[in-house]
């Protein structure tokens, strides 16, 4: 497998970078190796953990009271005042 990789440099405080020196050394893995995981795991969830988020929240807000029903919201939105604007 052809891995492209770009060099990059990051500016942590002197107690994160004794936690990654620390971790690296226990599980026998590079910073970058720490971070990259991290940063998969944190940033770029599998598909099936996106997908099960978006199910959960599409229909959140549908028994809600204090905001107003979509199609009047849309209509608040797309109201026309162009000739209003055109009087002033």
């Amino acid at each position: 497998m052809l891995y492209i990789v770009v060099r990059t440099q990051l500016y942590l405080e002197q107690k994160d970078l004794e936690v990654l020196h620390l971790q690296a050394r226990n599980t026998r893995l590079t910073i970058s190796e720490l971070v990259r995981r991290a940063i998969r795991e944190r940033y770029a969830a599998p598909a099936d953990r996106r997908r099960e988020a978006m199910t959960a929240f599409v229909g959140s807000r549908k028994h809600r009271r204090d905001i107003p029903g979509t199609e009047r919201y849309i209509r608040q939105l797309r109201r026309d005042t162009r000739f209003r604007r055109l009087d002033a």
